[in-house]
C-alpha cells in the first residue's frame, strides 16, 4: 500500500497535514497553517524537498531521543518526524519520507 498525506484542522482552526506510510505509521507532520492552501503549499514542498537527502536535518532531543527535520530549499521547516530511539531507526524514518512522499496520494479530511 502507498503512502498518503491526511490534510486536517487541528483543535484551534489550524490546517495540518501527516504523512503516513502505507502501513499506516505517521512518518511526517506538518506545522499548523492557518490557510488551506498554505497547507498545499506544504505538502508540496515535503512531494519536491523530500528526493533530496541533504534536506533533512538529523537532530538529537533534549530528551537523547532522535528526530528529523524536512527543510524547503529557503530553510524553513516543511515537516517534522517523531522521535525514534536510535539513529538507525531514525534514519529508516527519513527512507521512508523519502520512498512515500513523492507519490502519496492526498487524503482530505477537512
Amino acid at each position: 500500500m502507498a503512502g498518503k498525506f491526511e490534510l486536517y484542522k487541528d483543535k484551534a482552526g489550524e490546517f495540518r497535514f501527516r504523512l503516513k506510510a502505507g502501513n499506516g505509521e505517521i512518518i511526517l507532520a506538518s506545522e499548523g497553517y492557518k490557510r488551506r492552501a498554505s497547507a498545499m503549499n506544504g505538502i508540496e514542498s515535503v512531494r519536491r524537498n523530500s528526493a533530496t537527502e541533504a534536506r533533512f536535518e538529523k537532530k538529537t532531543t533534549k530528551a537523547g531521543n532522535e528526530m528529523f527535520n524536512l527543510k524547503a530549499t529557503n530553510g524553513q521547516v516543511v515537516g517534522t518526524s517523531e522521535s525514534y530511539s536510535s539513529a538507525s531507526a531514525r534514519d529508516n524514518g527519513i527512507a521512508s519520507v523519502m520512498k512515500n512522499a513523492p507519490d502519496a496520494r492526498l487524503e482530505d479530511l477537512t
